[in-house]
């Protein structure tokens, strides 16, 4: 067994283990390498399988680290760490805690987006669980493969990996990446995790003529037999795992929508591209506000880009708004939107559903100074409508140019603006152009990490609009709190709280998030207030609240080592 155990005698929490010997070493989670004790070498037969000087994790970590910054390049720096991770979960986890601000952008985005391309170069060990089209009648049978229920399963086809697009069985990065943060940021034990790649194939030409490439060599699967496909994985995972929490991850925006609508009143599940990146957006507009002096019930936000991600903040951003006192026809005209083809209007034929409720009337038109009414632009958009809020989602780089900037600083004193694609090479401008092209002015929140902005003689330290602020959070409260479903509401108070954590250090610095040194902290608040609004909705017992959040604490995985005791397996 490998998850920690409480001696009731001495209070003390341990691994029992039913092997000795080689088989502890090269389990990651109770290898300890140089640091098992003189006792433990002994009662668990290591003697002459470790160096002989028992180390502390402090010297390891200083050990590891000096190998880490030897490293040339970011993706041999994510090598690096994914080795180690492999070999000794709970001496990588301290040290990316120790280290998070420089290691965070190489366990996730941007650098996972190189190592997704380049996966089958790169692939040294397995890890999670790889379920293809070929299995589909077998699916129950590999999920059971897989040692120890989880209390979180992260799954993507890999057709929408970040900004980089289709990366077929290379898009695994993405889940294994996205469960690390759950355990660093949130404190999941690493052992209740499992990630999950759906091979249906692949349309990237360079994948299926890379003879290197580790997945399905053809074309993807789509139409009824891919939704049957995935029905079945939906169904094996409720047999198999029924109290697992199912995130979608990195799905073409179709699929993200329809598959959340499909599962998400059946099953425990969310969509983090969808309900995370708009909590974590919503935070920050809430903490936004904050500088500005306004509400959100007065603001006007518009879109660039119309994916997934931007339907889940609208939505979020509406119920806010909602919540303050608009109808929702008030609110949703309070939004626009501009994709490939302009503004989004409603004369448009075939709009998508998304589309249609946040198109604007063409009558409103008649009004605005443009080149061309059939295709307002995106800067015209912004002259017109003066939005408080221009939120990037389009994942093209440069959208937001010195025009646009200027324009928003024109129309607000204090305009917000986020370019939230990533990772940074699809960023829709750099935060020093934001800064710069706004007079420092504007309060800036970017997808990836962006490096602190000198203007004017001041410093301003760039928040970064990170998931990881929320969905950790929202995981670690549905497992503590035994949530059975997760709702939209649950990822507004989350937002809130999350926004709650923001100090007025953090705002004197113009940085509507807080710092990544603090993102524990954040995720304990983000799960209490989802477990009460998961009481309120009657999607828990109403018993979890009785010291929820030493509750919430105490169930928050640290890495250190545990006490390791050899325990015989009964036969």
């Amino acid at each position: 067994m490998w998850s920690p155990k409480i001696d009731s005698r001495t209070s003390e929490e341990y691994f029992a283990v039913s092997h000795k010997g080689r088989p502890v070493i090269l389990n990651p989670f109770t290898n300890k390498g140089t640091a098992y004790t003189e006792e433990e070498r002994e009662s668990l037969g290591l003697e002459g399988l470790v160096a002989p000087v028992t180390s502390t994790i402090e010297q390891q970590l200083e050990r590891t680290y000096e190998n880490f910054k030897a490293k040339p390049s970011n993706i041999e720096k994510f090598i690096y760490l994914a080795s180690l991770q492999d070999r000794n979960e709970t001496l990588f986890f301290r040290l990316v805690h120790e280290h998070i601000d420089e290691m965070m952008p190489i366990v996730y985005t941007p650098v996972v987006g190189e190592a997704c391309q380049k996966f089958s170069h790169i692939y040294r060990r397995a890890r999670g669980l790889y379920v293809s089209y070929e299995q589909r009648d077998n699916i129950e049978q590999v999920l059971a493969n897989h040692p120890r229920p989880p209390a979180v399963i992260v799954a993507t086809d890999g057709e929408r990996i970040l900004g980089l697009g289709d990366q077929g069985v290379g898009g695994m990065g993405i889940p294994i990446g996205k469960l690390c943060l759950y355990t660093l940021c949130a404190g999941i034990p690493p052992w209740l995790t499992l990630p999950i790649t759906l091979d249906v194939g692949t349309d990237n030409e360079e994948r299926l003529n890379d003879p290197l490439y580790l997945g399905l060599r053809h074309k993807r699967i789509r139409g009824e037999e891919y939704q049957a496909f995935i029905d079945k994985f939906v169904a094996a995972v409720q047999n198999v795992y029924p109290d697992a929490l199912l995130q979608w991850e990195d799905f073409l925006k179709g699929n993200a929508i329809f598959q959340l609508r499909r599962f998400r009143d059946r099953i425990l599940t969310f969509n983090d591209d969808i309900q995370g990146t708009a909590g974590v957006v919503v935070a920050g507009i809430y903490s936004g506000l904050r500088i500005t002096g306004q509400k959100m019930r007065d603001q006007r936000v518009l879109f660039a880009g119309a994916g997934a991600s931007a339907q889940g903040i609208s939505d979020l951003i509406v119920s806010a708004m909602v919540e303050e006192g608009l109808t929702l026809e008030q609110a949703r005209k309070a939004i626009w939107t501009v994709d490939s083809r302009g503004l989004v209007t409603q004369d448009r034929e075939g709009l998508e559903e998304f589309k249609a409720s946040y198109a604007r009337d063409v009558a409103e038109l008649v009004s605005y100074e443009c080149a061309d009414r059939t295709k307002v632009t995106l800067e015209e958009t912004v002259v017109n409508a003066k939005p408080t809020i221009i939120i990037g989602t389009s994942g093209t780089p440069g959208m937001f140019t010195e025009s646009v900037v200027r324009a928003m600083a024109r129309n607000n004193d204090r305009p917000m603006v986020f370019p939230l694609s990533n990772p940074t090479s699809q960023s829709e401008c750099t935060a020093e152009q934001a800064i710069v092209w706004s007079e420092g002015r504007a309060i800036v929140a970017t997808g990836s990490p962006f490096d602190p902005v000198e203007f004017g003689g001041r410093s301003y330290r760039i928040g970064q609009g990170n998931n990881a602020y929320v969905f950790p959070g929202v995981g670690l409260g549905v497992w503590v709190g035994g949530v059975k479903r997760v709702t939209d509401g649950m990822f507004l108070e989350g937002a809130k709280a999350l926004a709650n954590e923001v100090g007025e250090s953090d705002l004197a610095e113009v940085a509507i998030y807080p710092e990544l040194s603090r993102i524990r902290e954040c995720s304990h608040s983000v799960a209490c207030a989802v477990i009460r609004r998961a009481v309120e909705g009657g999607h828990a017992d109403e018993g979890v609240l009785d010291g929820v959040e030493e509750k919430v604490r105490r169930a928050m995985w640290f890495p250190e080592y545990r006490h390791i005791r050899y325990e015989p397996r009964a036969w």
